[in-house]
C-alpha cells in the first residue's frame, strides 16, 4: 500500500494550480466575451451605432475600434498561453474541450488581423468599401478558427450562471418544478448572460478604461436582448395560463427590456462612435451600462419575489443597498440646496448668499458624486459660476436657472426604483 504524505509544499502547489485553473478560466470568459462582440460588430457593419442610416465615407472609425478588440483579445490569448508555460502539447486540455493547439492557431490568427489592422489604420483613406472588405475577411478568417466558436461558447454557459443563487438553482432543486417555474428556469439564463456581458463593462468604467471599444460588447448586449424578447414572447404564445402570475411577469419582463433596448441604443449610444470628447463619451457609456444593468437586476428581482415573496433583493442584489443609501443622502442634500437656492434667489443677501456657498461646496464635496456623471458636469459648471459671480444682477439669473434645473434633477433621484419603499419626508430624513 503507497501512501502519500501531504506537506505544505503539496498544499502550496495544488492551491497554485488551482488557482491557475480559475484563472485561465476568467481569462477564457472575457475572451470569449470580447470576441463575441467583435463578431457582433463585424456582421452588423458600420452602421452598428449611427445616429443615422446613412454611407459614410470615412469608416476609420470602425477600423480603429476592431483594431482595439482584436488587440485585446490578442492580449487574453497571450496570457492563456503563459499560463501554460507558453509550451504545451497541441492535445493538452487548456479548459474544458479548449485545447492549447487550438490557442496556439488561434493567437497566430489574431497576431496576423493585428499587423494587417496595425497597417490599415495608418492608411489616409478608408471607406465604405475598405470596411466592407475587411469585417468580411477578418469575420471569415476568425469563424474558420475551431476555438473561436469554443471560446464564445464558454463565455455564454458562465453568463447562463451569472445570476443569483436563488435564481440560478432553480432550474437545478430536487422535485418537480411547476409549470410556471420551469417556464421560468428557461429564460433566466439569457439574463445571465446580458448580465455577465454589462459586466466587463462595468469594470471597465470602474478602471477608467478607454470606453469606445466597449461598443462591440454593447453590440453583443444588443443582440442578446433583441433574442431574449423575442424567446419570451414565443413562449407566452404557449403558455397554458394567461392569467397567471408569472405570465404577467414575463409579458412585463419582455416589454420592460424592449423598451430599455430602444432607449439605450436609439439615445445614449447612438453616434456615440463619432464622438471625439472622452467626458462625453464616459458619460453616455455610464448611463447605458446602468440603465440595462439596473434594469435587468430590477426584472430578475421581480422574479425572485414572485418564487418567494419575502425575498429580500438587497440581498439579492447587494449593490441595490449600496444604491440605496448613496440615493437617499444625495436626495437629501439636492432637496437642502434647492431651498437654499430659492432663498438667495428671492432675497440675494450676504447671509442667504454665504449659507447657499457652504451648501454648495459640502455637496461637490460628497454626494453629487453619486450623480451620473452627466448632471455632475451640468451641477459643477453651475456651482462653478455661481461661486466666481459676485453681482447680484449676474447671480440671480443664474440661481433661477440652477433652481430649475435641481427641481428636475431631484424629480429624477426621486423616482430611481431603489427609492419606492423609501418615500420622501420633507420634514424627516428624506
Amino acid at each position: 500500500m503507497s501512501v502519500r504524505a501531504t506537506t505544505d509544499a503539496s498544499l502550496g502547489t495544488r492551491d497554485r494550480t488551482m488557482t491557475a485553473a480559475a484563472t485561465d478560466e476568467a481569462i477564457i470568459t472575457d475572451l470569449g466575451i470580447w470576441l463575441s462582440g467583435l463578431e457582433s460588430f463585424l456582421a452588423t457593419g458600420h452602421q452598428s451605432f449611427a445616429a443615422e442610416a446613412r454611407v459614410m465615407p470615412d469608416a476609420s472609425r470602425e477600423f480603429r475600434l476592431v483594431h482595439a478588440a482584436i488587440q485585446r483579445c490578442s492580449m487574453l490569448t497571450a496570457r492563456l498561453m503563459s499560463a501554460q508555460g507558453g509550451m504545451a502539447s497541441a492535445q493538452t486540455a487548456v479548459a474544458w474541450d479548449i485545447k492549447f493547439g487550438e490557442i496556439a492557431n488561434f493567437s497566430a490568427a489574431l497576431r496576423d488581423a493585428n499587423l494587417l489592422g496595425d497597417g490599415l489604420i495608418r492608411s489616409n483613406s478608408l471607406g465604405t468599401g475598405e470596411w466592407r472588405a475587411w469585417r468580411n475577411m477578418l469575420a471569415h478568417r476568425l469563424a474558420g478558427q475551431r476555438a473561436f466558436a469554443k471560446l464564445i461558447r464558454r463565455a455564454e454557459l458562465e453568463g447562463d450562471k451569472f445570476l443569483p443563487a436563488q435564481l440560478r438553482d432553480l432550474s437545478v432543486v430536487d422535485g418537480f418544478l411547476s409549470p410556471e417555474h420551469a417556464e421560468l428556469a428557461l429564460v433566466l439564463p439569457r439574463f445571465g448572460r446580458v448580465l455577465l456581458w454589462l459586466s466587463v463593462i462595468g469594470k471597465m468604467l470602474e478602471s477608467d478604461e478607454p470606453l469606445k471599444p466597449a461598443l462591440l460588447v454593447f453590440a453583443r448586449v444588443n443582440e442578446q436582448i433583441f433574442e431574449l424578447t423575442n424567446y419570451i414572447n414565443n413562449r407566452l404564445e404557449r403558455f397554458p395560463d394567461e392569467e397567471a402570475e408569472m405570465f404577467a411577469s414575463l409579458d412585463a419582463a419582455s416589454y420592460t427590456a424592449s423598451i430599455e433596448l430602444k432607449k439605450v441604443y436609439s439615445q445614449e449610444l447612438s453616434g456615440l462612435a463619432d464622438m471625439r470628447q472622452a467626458p462625453s463619451v464616459y458619460a453616455r457609456i455610464e448611463t447605458a451600462h446602468s440603465l440595462l444593468n439596473e434594469g435587468f437586476q430590477q426584472i430578475l428581482a421581480g422574479f425572485a419575489r414572485l418564487i418567494d415573496p419575502n425575498t429580500d433583493v438587497f440581498k439579492l442584489f447587494p449593490n441595490f443597498a449600496v444604491k440605496l443609501e448613496h440615493s437617499i443622502a444625495l436626495r437629501k442634500d439636492l432637496w437642502a440646496v434647492t431651498q437654499l437656492v430659492q432663498k438667495a434667489e428671492a432675497k440675494p443677501e450676504k447671509a442667504e448668499i454665504e449659507a447657499m456657498q457652504t451648501a454648495l461646496r459640502d455637496l461637490m464635496k460628497g454626494s453629487v458624486s453619486y450623480l451620473f456623471y452627466k448632471d455632475t458636469e451640468t451641477v459643477e459648471r453651475f456651482v462653478e459660476e455661481i461661486l466666481v459671480t459676485k453681482e447680484n444682477k449676474d447671480l440671480v439669473p443664474i440661481l433661477h436657472r440652477f433652481g430649475a434645473f435641481l427641481e428636475t434633477l431631484f424629480g429624477q433621484v426621486n423616482l430611481r426604483a431603489v427609492l419606492e419603499k423609501s418615500p420622501l419626508d420633507p420634514n424627516g430624513d428624506m
